[in-house]
């Protein structure tokens, strides 16, 4: 049985920082209306400060300001690079593991012709599907397929999709590998590999090692979902070639925020933010 547990708080923080940022960072280069339409009305208060560089002037407030503003600079250029790289290699199946609130089957008229899988825990899938109500995708077929992957198989949850293990796949695993231990990722990476026909592509975010990552680690566990695995480049390249996975690009968000303009207060979390892009032999 799924264990039991609440639905995701950090998945609400990232939708946050997408919103700030839809029409007001990366102009031209970023762009996700639906991640407003996702918060709640007590979630869209924070957001509408931020936009508005509201600040609050009592401590808790400040903290939640301070928290959504530091999630868009982070998130808008984490965005714009897993969105260039589903273009770049653009596949029949898209799969979205962890998915949280990831709007992207209902703004990337790109995936019209793509059959689009979303892989979460239980909660946080109830709890999306509550969001979005009725609201159509835009892809050409959309499920989603509830798995607690600490207890089920991630392969038998993508069989149960209609997943085609023959057919290349495009995988986003965004924001999720901090919060696996170690023997989780590479479980994660061999069930991937196995799912995945020659020439399909993993897009993966991943955190290096740093003392402002430390207090990125404090500031999880204090929300209730603690980090576990922070990589060295190296050693995700080790562990996605010991997969079957061969790295084609590795770039820090520091370099994509210089790039599309965001700005780069936090350069210590960009830079720590890594975008890898790996192709199945």
């Amino acid at each position: 049985m799924p264990t039991e547990r609440a639905a995701s708080r950090t998945a609400v923080l990232v939708c946050q920082g997408r919103a700030v940022g839809d029409g007001r960072l990366a102009v031209g280069s970023f762009s996700d209306p639906v991640a407003m339409e996702l918060l709640r009305e007590d979630e869209r208060a924070v957001v509408a400060a931020v936009r508005a560089a509201a600040v609050p002037a009592a401590w808790r407030e400040r903290i939640a300001y301070e928290s959504v503003a530091a999630c868009a600079a982070v998130v808008v250029p984490r965005t714009v690079a897993i969105d260039a790289a589903i273009r770049a290699h653009a596949h029949p199946q898209l799969v979205i593991l962890g998915a949280g609130l990831d709007a992207r089957a209902w703004r990337m008229a790109e995936l019209a012709d793509v059959d689009v899988t979303e892989i979460d825990h239980p909660a946080s899938q109830r709890d999306k599907q509550g969001r979005l109500g009725a609201r159509p995708s835009l892809a050409r077929t959309h499920r989603f397929q509830s798995a607690d992957l600490a207890v089920s198989s991630l392969g038998d949850a993508l069989e149960s999709a209609g997943h085609d293990a023959d057919s290349p796949t495009t995988w986003i695993w965004e924001g999720v590998v901090p919060y696996l231990r170690r023997a989780d990722v590479e479980r994660t990476l061999v069930a991937v590999a196995e799912r995945s026909a020659r020439g399909s592509t993993l897009i993966v975010s991943y955190q290096t090692r740093s003392l402002r990552a430390r207090a990125g680690r404090l500031l999880a566990r204090h929300v209730g979902e603690p980090w576990h695995t922070l990589l060295s480049p190296g050693a995700m390249a080790h562990l996605l070639t010991d997969a079957g996975f061969g790295v084609q690009t590795d770039e820090d968000l520091l370099t994509v925020a210089e790039r599309i303009g965001t700005p780069t207060a936090h350069a210590t979390s960009l830079r720590n933010g890594r975008i890898a892009v790996a192709a199945r032999h």
